[in-house]
């Protein structure tokens, strides 16, 4: 077989090769490698060029990762190859030296001398180059070579575009998948750090880079410091501290832009040693909380000599870190519900205790004031000592209830109705004659909320016989066109309702009954007359 039929098989198999690939990194290296084979290449480059004009990727052939590594940072595009990227036509030397552009080669690069490269294009628009270097037996790359260099080129503008395409899709998915993990942390209430943590893996995986950081400021200092890392590195980095003036985590912190470093090793205001235990090069950090909030960085970094990151790796960032935002306000605000929940629940148990437990030693205090009156009585005075002593028990009993959350005794004892003839009774003895009208029906039929109507009724019989100076008191429950009644009624001194508003609890947790009941409270009361407190429930 001939040389000629040899590189045209060699073709035909290429194109076969790169139509049966749809990893875009996997195309890219068999396209270089391809094009060493059909051009008799030693070295070779495939040079991707980002939307700057500048390269963004850089896939070689003949070259060890060892090797690639002691050559340093990957080339921008300057030079020889900037020509190549500008003019994008094919270029071949016998001795790429003799240009006037060639010229910045890296200490350890291979040495080069014949030169061939070729542009890929991708739908007529430049996605980069094939470089060439070395021709292995003889003195240079021949028309044969950069015309067999052209047709895989063309052939991998097409396998790019499908690999490109079949890669959005999936990294499409992926997004999604990834997006929708961090989501349903979030909704879980997982921990903000467990969250963060996904967020910062999530991202890193999407840009395939090799750390990522979340950095925080550290309360009661002038520092931040690495809470969340992960990937490569991460238990040397994870809690290192670095000042917070001057660095660049304050910088997008403070102007909320993102930042994208070429090589942070080299970058003033980045922590150098953070960068030498990560081995950093290229890197973004990302602004991370609301609007209002500042919270920290989100850093994506690769490894010295590494790809540098590209407009759409940065976009998949942000939206992690907008997800971070969410996730970092809605554990906030969770905190604060806890708070509030926090703070209702001691008023809850401020109103509780102060409808049940402070009115029954209340009314146990005016009983044995009571006894005073009796004292020539044995028999009276133990009657009362025997109530006092019953009713401690019974405020011993709520207190009780209330520290485990439990309804108050009375109604866990008892059923509404006798819960309420007991209460009067309860106050019987310390004053005004106090009676109880309680209809049958109304109070079977208004079980469920036994005990706010227990504790609106307490609250409204010591507001009568503590103020009232009253000689009589009735508490009445009954049904009255479509509506329970609940009514406390006295012949006493009377008030002024609206003065008396906002001075103490009672009137306002009488009103908080009435609503939790869904119900109306409604108070008339004449001075020199008395006082009707009433409570109307929807039946």
């Amino acid at each position: 077989m001939t040389g000629d039929a040899k590189r045209l098989e060699a073709l035909v198999q290429a194109g076969l090769t790169l139509a049966s690939e749809l990893s875009l990194s996997t195309v890219l290296q068999k396209i270089i490698d391809l094009a060493c084979e059909v051009a008799d290449a030693r070295y070779g480059a495939l040079g991707v060029i980002g939307p700057e004009g500048m390269l963004v990727d850089f896939v070689t052939h003949g070259v060890t990762e060892e090797e690639r590594r002691r050559i340093g940072n990957l080339p921008e595009g300057h030079g020889l190859l900037g020509v190549l990227i500008r003019e994008a036509h094919p270029l071949r030397l016998r001795r790429l030296q003799d240009h006037p552009r060639s010229y910045g080669f890296p200490a350890h690069h291979p040495p080069m001398t014949s030169f061939l490269g070729v542009p890929i294009k991708v739908r007529e628009r430049v996605f980069g180059n094939l470089y060439l270097t070395e021709k292995i037996g003889e003195g240079e790359f021949t028309v044969d070579d950069e015309e067999a260099v052209g047709t895989l080129a063309t052939q991998a503008g097409v396998a790019i575009e499908n690999a490109r395409l079949y890669e959005e899709s999936q990294n499409h998915q992926r997004r999604l998948a990834a997006a929708s993990q961090v989501t349903d942390a979030i909704l879980e209430g997982r921990s903000l750090h467990e969250v963060l943590t996904l967020i910062a893996r999530s991202a890193r995986e999407l840009v395939s880079a090799s750390l990522a950081t979340v950095a925080t400021p550290d309360p009661g200092s002038d520092e931040m410091y690495l809470a969340v890392a992960e990937g490569e590195f991460a238990e040397k980095v994870r809690g290192l501290r670095f000042p917070i003036e001057g660095s660049i985590s304050e910088e997008v912190t403070r102007t909320r832009r993102p930042v994208i470093l070429d090589d942070a090793s080299i970058a003033p205001n980045v922590h150098q040693p953070l960068v030498a235990l990560g081995e950093i090069g290229p890197a973004m950090l990302v602004p991370l909380g609301t609007l209002t909030r500042p919270f920290g960085t989100l850093g994506i970094a690769n490894r010295r000599g590494g790809r540098t990151f590209t407009p759409d790796d940065l976009g998949l960032v942000q939206m992690f870190a907008s997800q971070a935002a969410v996730a970092l306000e809605y554990s906030r605000v969770r905190q604060e519900l806890e708070r509030l929940a926090l703070v209702e629940d001691r008023e809850r148990i401020a109103k509780e205790l102060h409808d049940g437990v402070v009115q029954s030693l209340f009314a146990v205090g005016m009983s044995l004031q009571a006894a005073e009156a009796i004292a020539d009585d044995p028999a009276g005075v133990r009657k009362r000592l025997s109530g006092a002593v019953d009713d401690i028990d019974r405020a011993i009993r709520d207190l009780r209830n209330y520290i485990f959350a439990l309804q108050p005794g009375e109604v866990a004892d008892w059923q509404l109705a006798r819960s309420l003839r007991e209460l009067t009774a309860s106050f019987a003895d310390v004053g005004p004659a106090v009676g109880s009208e309680i209809t049958p029906g109304a109070a079977a039929r208004l079980t469920s909320s036994a005990a706010d109507i227990v504790q609106a009724a307490r609250e409204a019989l010591s507001n009568a016989v503590r103020h009232a100076s009253a000689s009589q008191v009735v508490l009445r429950l009954a049904v009255e066109d479509g509506y329970a009644v609940l009514e406390v009624v006295d012949d006493g001194t009377g008030f002024d309702a609206a003065a008396a508003e906002g001075r103490g609890h009672g009137l306002g947790n009488l009103r908080d009954r009435a609503r939790a009941l869904g119900g109306e409270l409604k108070i008339h009361s004449d001075p020199g007359v008395g006082t009707r407190v009433r409570i109307e429930i929807p039946m």
